[in-house]
This record gives C-alpha cells, structure tokens and sequence, in this order.
C-alpha cells in the first residue's frame, strides 16, 4: 500500500509518498504566497493551501496505482490560528507562527495572568508566536471577527478538515497553542476563559497516529482514490520531522541545524524545567519531549558568508579553519534576539575578543562555534531535568558541513547519527499514516524498520575537555551584554 505525508510550510507545501517498506516513491511540492499587510505581520489565506494540497495530491500520484493509496497524515507549521465562523468560511487570513503582533497580549499574559499559571495550567509560558496570544489579539482587535468564530484550528488541521470533515487536532500540535494542559493531555479550562472561548469552538484531540476520518467520497472520486482512504491526525512540524529521523523513545535527540535551530528531546515522562527555558509539548509517539529553539543557527552562517564577506563558497571559508577548541574569539548568535533558553527579543549577536592578530578563519570559526555553544544552551537545561542523552541524529542545511558537524559533537559530547533521509515532516507524516492505517503497530515499530543512519560522529576526548573550558566561557557573556541591549 501508499501512504502519503503533507508537509504544510509556510512557503510550500511538501507531499511525499513512500510504500509500506519505507522507500520513497515520489516528492512534490506547491508553492503559495506569503502577505506581510503591516510591519511585523505574517498571515496566508488557508484556501491556497487546500488548492496547492488538491493540485499536488494529483501530480504525486499521476504515475502510480491511485487504488493503492490507503493513508494521509500531516506534518504542520505550527501555532498559526485558523478561524472558521458557522459556514465553515475563513473569517480572516490566519496568523502565522513567525508573526509579531501579539506583543501586548503576550506580556499580559506572562505578566499579569503570571507565568507561573500559565507553567500549571499549559507547562508553557506565553510566546508572540504562540495561539493563544492571537486570539487575544482578535478579541482586542477585531471583536466583530472574534464574535463570529465557531471552530478554532491549526494550519494543518485545515487541511484534514477539507480532506474529511473532521474537526480535529493532534496532541503534538495542540501544545504549541497555550490552550492545551500538556501533562494531562486535553484542553485547559483555564486557559479557554483566559481567552474567552469554549471548548466546542475547539477540535477533538487525536494522538498523531489515530484515524480522524475518511477522505470525503467526491474528493476520493475527485482524486481517484478509494473512498476508505484514512485521513490520520499528524503532528505539527518538529514532532513529525522527529519521527522522520527516528528521535523517538526516552532521551531520544535530533538537533537541527536549519534557518532556526532547534534541539528536540523526546521523553517517556512529562517534564518541565524551573524557568520554561525549554518548551515542554506532546509528541507524536505517544509520549512528550522538550524542544529548545534557536532563532538563529544556520542562518548566522549565511548572513556571515553572505553579507558580511560577500561569498557563497562556505566550504572554502571553512578550509582553513584549523585549532579546534582554542579559538579566542566568541560569537554570540543572537542576529534576530534568542528564544531558548534566554526568551529575550532584545539582545543581539556580537563577537567578543578580537585583537590586533584575528584573522577571518577565526571569525568564521566563531560563528560555528557559538551556534553550537548556543543549541548546547538547551541541552544542559535537559540533562539538569534528569534526562541522559548519550546520542543525536543531526540534519538540516548546516549538517551538510562536515566540520560544523565535529564541531556540535564534540561541544555537546555526542556521538551524531545523519539519517539517510531529510524529508523532515513530510515523510515523519507518511510514517504516521502508515502506522493509522495498521502497517505498523506503533511508531517505534516504524522508525526501527524505515529511518536508517548513514554516518556517525563520534565525540573526540581530547577536543571535548577543550570545547567544556570554552563553553563556561561562553556561558557568561550573554549575562555579561544583556543589559546592554535594553
């Protein structure tokens, strides 16, 4: 049988299809526009996605045996707020995760309800990017658009509902909103008042494996597909490119290295740590993980390559980097202000102990460096939690350097497994739908059987003792610049 994964990014949408073994049958993708109305602001119409997602569905497969098709599940940009009034119209283009508006609402939150309720009630402190501030912000803003809102979704979900008619959400997802009490998996009373809405305007919570429903039979007729095409919940994009890369199960790490970094912990236990440094989310497997994010990662490497030495051959820039461990110049990576663990939008990235003989390798060298020191941040925060992590796969743009590979091994002291393949949600949300449809009887089943690891990394012992002397360096000077930026 077929099993299609939906990636919804915020610039395309990615549908792959593998067959039951695993491999990957054929990729396609569907770009839609992107409008930025005020400064700051981030919105899409949701009906380009569901046209893109139609117009895809039918060129993915073209070629093949349609019959055969048996599931979809999603992979989902998350926290965007999708509202849909009694006709089930859009009442207004959704508000995306990368969107800034939200700057009132979440100090309201954080400051006068008090992070400490919002830690009880969602496990979670208040973000711009996060659901619930949105909602405020139509409230605040737009109170005949609020009045009129009947179901309260997520990007992806739009897609499944227009596929099925269910009105659902995945456990994964749903954590990203500031609406879900994480720990007990279902919907915060709290939090609803908080934001003034109900639970019917709502969906019905779904782990990321479960069938939601069938695919409407005229799309199935549409399509032609079978009308008895499952339609499973998914997840949202970190959760499911996890299950593409195999990081389920306790202690279980991927690190990515993409525009933004991240560092995504899969845990059999709910955690939480003191200060929310970390966010603490469901994961598609059942179970939960913390996910530190970088704002900055790979894209420091760009923005330093590109804009600053006006070069786009990284790989020379990276040649003559040479002493590992011993690099007298510091990088900050705060380009675009730091998420985890800092949650400070104000500071900046700065380098610190130039001299007279500084030469550009150390630089470059530098901005390596401190992505890792960075993304290390947040897994200290992890293994304070009690969680060993021994191991992590690695992907993303910046993984493709060799170097900057050894260089996160050994400033974490990790051994790095790089997974055949980065299809990230797209394929994470095909495996789910393999394990909906009973291919497999649970995901760790899949990912033991479809992710393989072509390479591995091993932390060197030598370079790791002289990584730990530059790390307790590093971890001063955000404390040390931070007021500087107020």
């Amino acid at each position: 049988m077929l099993y299609i994964g939906i990636d919804l990014g915020t610039s395309a949408v990615k549908l792959l299809m593998m067959d039951g073994t695993g491999k990957i049958c054929k990729i396609v993708s569907k770009e839609y526009p992107l409008y930025f109305p005020h400064p700051g602001w981030s919105e899409q119409n949701p009906c380009d996605w569901y046209e893109k997602t139609l117009e895809g569905l039918k060129e993915l497969t073209a070629d093949c045996n349609r019959a055969e098709v048996a599931g979809i599940s999603f992979g989902g940009q998350m926290h965007g707020l999708v509202a849909l009034d009694e006709n089930d119209e859009v009442i207004r283009p959704a508000i995306l995760w990368n969107d800034g508006r939200t700057g009132e609402e979440t100090d309201y939150l954080n400051q006068v309800i008090g992070k400490e309720k919002l830690s009880a009630y969602t496990a979670n402190i208040a973000f711009a990017g996060f659901t619930a501030p949105k909602i405020l912000w139509m409230k605040n803003n737009e109170p005949e658009n609020f009045a009129r809102i009947r179901k309260i979704m997520l990007p992806k979900d739009y897609l499944a509902y227009c596929l099925s008619g269910s009105f659902c959400t995945d456990l994964s997802d749903a954590s990203g909103m500031l609406l879900l009490d994480v720990k007990n998996r279902c919907w915060s009373e709290a939090m609803m008042a908080i934001c003034g809405i109900t639970k019917e305007q709502l969906p019905d919570l779904y782990e990321s494996y479960e069938v939601v429903g069938t695919l409407k039979p005229e799309l199935a007729e549409q399509l032609g597909f079978s009308k008895d095409v499952k339609i499973i919940a998914g997840a949202g994009d970190n959760a499911a490119a996890a299950v593409g890369t195999g990081t389920v199960g306790e202690g279980s790490c991927n690190i990515s290295l993409g525009t933004s970094g991240t560092i995504f912990i899969s845990s059999a236990n709910f955690r939480v740590d003191d200060h929310n440094a970390l966010h603490s989310f469901d994961h598609a497997d059942g179970s939960y993980h913390l996910m530190g994010c970088m704002l900055s990662a790979a894209s420091c490497n760009k923005w330093w390559n590109e804009e600053i030495l006006s070069t786009n051959d990284y790989q020379a820039e990276q040649a003559g980097i040479g002493a590992l461990g011993e690099n007298p110049v510091f990088f900050l990576p705060y380009l675009m202000g730091e998420r985890s663990p800092h949650n400070d939008p104000d500071v900046r990235g700065c380098f610190l102990g130039m001299s007279m003989d500084t030469t550009r390798a150390q630089m470059t060298q530098a901005v390596l460096e401190g992505v890792a020191f960075g993304l290390r941040d947040s897994l200290e925060v992890a293994r304070s939690l009690g969680i060993t992590i021994e191991c992590s796969k690695i992907c993303g743009g910046g993984a493709k350097s060799p170097l900057w590979r050894k260089i996160i091994a050994n400033v974490m002291d990790l051994e790095l497994e790089v997974p055949e393949n980065e299809e990230g949600p797209a394929l994470g949300g095909a495996m789910l739908a393999a394990v909906g449809c009973g291919e497999y009887p649970d995901v760790k089943s899949a990912v033991s059987r479809i992710v393989k690891v072509v390479e591995r990394i091993s932390p060197d012992p030598e370079l790791v003792a002289k990584y730990e002397v530059q790390y307790r360096k590093f971890r001063n000077m955000y404390p040390a610049v931070k007021e500087l930026f107020r």
